[in-house]
């Protein structure tokens, strides 16, 4: 048992490390970015308030929706048009017959005009006896209906699609709605509905509801919250003897630096067919905008 927490413990050493490291070269950008009134930066006029809550870009999202609030849980879009981004994931799942399965993930985010955003992510899987395989490689899409704020809840649709290593499943498509918004200044809510299906083998079928509520207890540093998953899963000769799943525990985000990220995510099975226990550690990092886009910038924060 304490072999299958090394890796989660090397991650997240890793994690800070890297924070530590950014932190000169943020501080760069941001003076570089905060000078940039002369170079045709867009600006908004934006109320007083939370840092967190000022908007990100030209949607009027709040900033809070840029750094993966909910780590289960998807919020509209993370990226403005042309914006890069990095995450690092690590899962550890423990099942029921006492099986260990960890999840290594690299992932990629690029904002796109129109409201959208292309995620691709690299999988690995490495079973408590050390042996690891090349999972999947996924192509993710977001489709945000109207900007911040124009409709409750701030719909957006989600389409995935998962190239599988042959030897070890099928391709799988995905479906989603991403609601998400503010209950306070400080409180934040998410919840996604998912369909997803196997295109081959078993065509297993999974329906999904996954939420969370954040609190930030230091205003676009710290926030603490709860994150839960409702699954029903069911294979094609098997279609009236689903699987049904439910896991809830809490979540912890900090963030060390201006563009970096670090979340928790410890989650309990509450019922026979859930896992034991999964547990999420992530370290995502933010390039900004590239080919010589103009950076956004809300009217408050610019230097005179």
């Amino acid at each position: 048992m304490i072999h299958s927490k090394l890796p989660l413990l090397a991650f997240t050493l890793a994690a800070f490390a890297a924070a530590s490291a950014a932190d000169s070269e943020i501080a760069r950008l941001t003076s570089a970015t905060s000078s940039a009134t002369s170079l045709g930066v867009m600006s908004f006029p934006t109320a007083p308030g939370l840092v967190e809550n000022r908007p990100a870009d030209e949607t009027g999202r709040p900033q809070w929706t840029s750094h993966r609030r909910f780590t289960t849980t998807r919020v509209y879009l993370q990226k403005a048009p042309w914006e890069v981004g990095c995450e690092k994931w690590y899962r550890i799942r423990q099942n029921r017959d006492h099986t260990v399965e960890n999840l290594f993930q690299h992932e990629i985010e690029v904002g796109l005009p129109g409201r959208m955003q292309l995620d691709i992510y690299e999988n690995w899987v490495a079973d408590e006896n050390h042996h690891a395989h090349h999972d999947n490689v996924a192509f993710e899409l977001r489709f945000a209906f109207e900007d911040w704020g124009k409709i409750p809840g701030n719909p957006t649709l989600y389409a995935e699609y998962k190239l599988a290593n042959s030897h070890y499943g099928p391709d799988v498509y995905e479906f989603k709605l991403l609601l998400g918004d503010a209950i306070t200044p400080r409180l934040h809510w998410a919840l996604n509905g998912a369909f997803e299906q196997e295109i081959g083998g078993e065509r297993a079928t999974e329906f999904a509801i996954q939420g969370g509520l954040s609190y930030s207890v230091i205003d676009d540093r710290l926030g603490v919250g709860i994150e839960m998953q409702y699954k029903d899963e069911s294979v094609a000769r098997g279609r009236g003897d689903s699987l049904r799943r439910f896991l809830i525990g809490p979540s912890i985000q900090w963030r060390p630096t201006l563009r970096t990220h670090l979340d928790f995510v410890a989650r309990w099975g509450t019922n026979g067919d859930a896992q034991n226990f999964e547990g999420f550690v992530v370290f995502g990092i933010d390039f900004g905008r590239i080919g010589g886009v103009a950076h956004y910038q809300p009217t408050a924060g610019r230097s005179e």
